[in-house]
């Protein structure tokens, strides 16, 4: 890590987080604003605002008042390390030390600000060059990104249609029950389903026989506001 990160880190341990968070929002929406950045932090709309003027104070964002968020060169630099280093730490836990996949992704925002480019570029070899996070979501530059960034919302998928899913999107990842729902129910990128019922509030789904995914459930009531943040491709 350079030095100039480290001193940012000790300034601002929550710097990581949002500008990951606001290099996450830019990639699938185009552009972030105060209120979008919140609700995806799960944060108040003022500590946002606090927040952002303390990266700008950083020289991390861009930000005039009332129009959207831009990450610096800097600011982008370093939400690229901690999104790389953010995804290998999921992997090394899921991988190698077997821990559940619903519960990685916060242990590694706890780790990611701790290891060096070094370990970083050893786990990613160590690893075999993984091109997503274990839930899906592509590297930053991976040769996967505009496919699983373009694919189709579950929610979407028309009746009868056997599925494949690709991701849970990181928006996804901060719903307090979305990964264990997923763990619990094997949707998990790989497995496949065939869609066999829309209610209003819920998209019912049965495991395919095309399905690797030893874990899924047979069949699974899968709540649409869930569905929003999973993406799929035509198995």
């Amino acid at each position: 890590m350079e030095p100039n990160f480290v001193r940012i880190y000790k300034q601002f341990p929550a710097a990581a987080e949002y500008l990951s968070s606001i290099y996450l929002i830019t990639r699938d929406y185009g552009y972030v604003t105060n209120v979008r950045l919140a609700e995806w932090m799960g944060v108040s709309s003022s500590a946002v605002t606090q927040a952002l003027e303390r990266l700008r104070r950083l020289g991390l964002v861009h930000r005039k008042r009332y129009e959207n968020v831009l990450l610096s060169e800097a600011g982008r630099t370093l939400s690229l390390q901690v999104l790389r280093r953010h995804y290998l730490l999921e992997h090394l836990l899921v991988r190698l030390l077997d821990y559940p996949w619903d519960k990685a992704d916060e242990e590694a925002k706890r780790l990611q600000t701790q290891i060096s480019e070094d370990l970083a570029d050893h786990l990613y070899s160590k690893l075999g060059g993984p091109q997503t996070c274990p839930h899906g979501n592509p590297m930053p530059g991976s040769r996967l990104e505009h496919r699983l960034l373009t694919a189709p919302n579950l929610s979407q998928a028309p009746l009868g249609e056997v599925v494949r899913i690709l991701r849970v999107t990181e928006e996804g990842e901060q719903v307090p029950t979305m990964l264990a729902f997923c763990f619990k129910h094997g949707l998990r990128p790989g497995a496949s389903f065939q869609i066999l019922a829309k209610g209003k509030r819920t998209l019912h789904l049965q495991r395919s026989r095309v399905s690797g995914d030893s874990k899924a459930k047979a069949s699974v009531s899968l709540p649409l506001d869930l569905a929003e943040h999973i993406r799929y491709e035509v198995a």
